[in-house]
């Protein structure tokens, strides 16, 4: 029996396990953490009964399509060798899918855009650019892409940022080791890139001229705290007359043993030149095992409080309606599924409904409503 408050289930779908869930129309969109599986396409049209209408497999061993983003007909995946899982085949290239989805049942292949390296790791999509991390030839680390993809068959790259130390190429050099600090997941609000950095905490860009953004502040805070900055979520209403972002800090990449999960911050970046955190949550009481803190918020704010995804410890509802003040209000989280021993809450998304998705990073997607 699941352990609720303020929630209930809607339904379960047994599908291999996700990095990410996006509802677009009447569809769910699951992209795979693993493969061979890549974009798994379910109609939830009655959410009660989901039920899978096509799915999409990785070319390549080794390689997954973890991220899944659609607009308009339109569906980006992105394609992205594992390094833990061995050498890559001799002819993967790592990149974008760019994909027609207007017949979710039969979507049809119309661009793969190509980058080095890994691949391209996490990205958001407005429906025109995509703002993306790849890793890029003369860089260490992935940095900050962003691609107009009015013509999806013909991808235009229209700018770039890097965080100074990671143009190795054109003679930078980093002044900290490997790629501790590299682009994760870019968010746009209004003529602002919101991006977390990793290692190296977060940055605000200004992307008013797209060809040329322009660094307007960052906050670096691992160390002092062990874990990597994962996702900033701008809050686009004002809250006690000023201004904010939700910082989720991911439960990976610990950078020492002994050190309590990553937590979720609140930030006033009312100056926006000056963010200021002023408050967090975190679940923690112990030293816990890796992947019992924090990890991903529902990416599109409605209201006061966001479903987090909080690994191990499922679905958490947390109220930011006093910024100063974060507090879990609601929980949902599910037995294991089949075959699993623990529960991997990975990403959660909301329909136009309201109904929530959770994908689960090692097998299964709920399905659930507020109470």
């Amino acid at each position: 029996m699941a352990d609720a408050k303020g929630f209930r289930e809607v339904a379960y779908f047994d599908t291999p396990g996700g990095g990410q869930v996006i509802v677009d129309g009447h569809y769910a969109y699951v992209g795979h953490t693993v493969g061979p599986e890549g974009t798994t396409i379910i109609d939830v049209s009655d959410p009660k009964n989901p039920r899978q209408v096509h799915q999409i497999n990785c070319r390549h061993n080794g390689v997954h399509a973890h991220k899944v983003r659609v607009h308009d007909g339109l569906m980006v995946t992105n394609y992205e060798w594992k390094a833990y899982a061995g050498d890559a085949d001799p002819d993967f290239r790592g990149g974008l899918n760019m994909w027609d989805v207007s017949d979710p049942k039969n979507p049809k292949h119309i661009h793969f855009w190509e980058c080095a390296g890994c691949g391209v790791h996490r990205f958001t999509f407005d429906g025109r650019y995509a703002y993306i991390s790849p890793e890029m030839d003369g860089y260490i680390g992935a940095i900050v892409v962003i691609l107009d993809l009015k013509d999806p068959a013909k991808p235009e790259e229209v700018g770039r940022w890097w965080y100074p130390g990671q143009h190795i190429a054109g003679g930078e050099e980093p002044t900290w080791e490997a790629d501790a600090f590299r682009c994760h997941h870019p968010m746009r609000l209004g003529n602002r890139l919101y991006t977390s950095y990793w290692h190296g905490g977060f940055v605000i860009l200004d992307i008013e001229d797209m060809s040329r953004p322009k660094f307007v502040s960052g906050l670096d805070w691992s160390p002092p705290f062990a874990f990597p900055t994962h996702t900033c979520l701008p809050v686009p209403d004002e809250i006690q007359g000023e201004k904010w972002m939700l910082v989720a800090d991911e439960d990976a990449g610990r950078l020492w043993k002994d050190s309590p999960g990553a937590m979720m911050w609140m930030v006033n970046i009312t100056d926006e030149t000056n963010p200021v955190p002023v408050s967090t949550v975190q679940l923690d009481t112990k030293n816990e095992p890796l992947r019992s803190g924090c990890h991903q918020p529902v990416e599109e704010v409605r209201g006061t409080d966001v479903p987090v995804a909080w690994f191990r410890k499922g679905l958490r509802l947390v109220d930011f309606s006093n910024p100063y003040r974060l507090e879990v209000t609601g929980h949902f989280l599910p037995d294991p599924a089949p075959g699993c021993k623990e529960v991997l809450t990975n990403d959660v998304c909301y329909d136009a409904q309201g109904l929530v998705y959770m994908i689960d990073r090692d097998r299964g997607l709920h399905i659930v409503e507020r109470t």
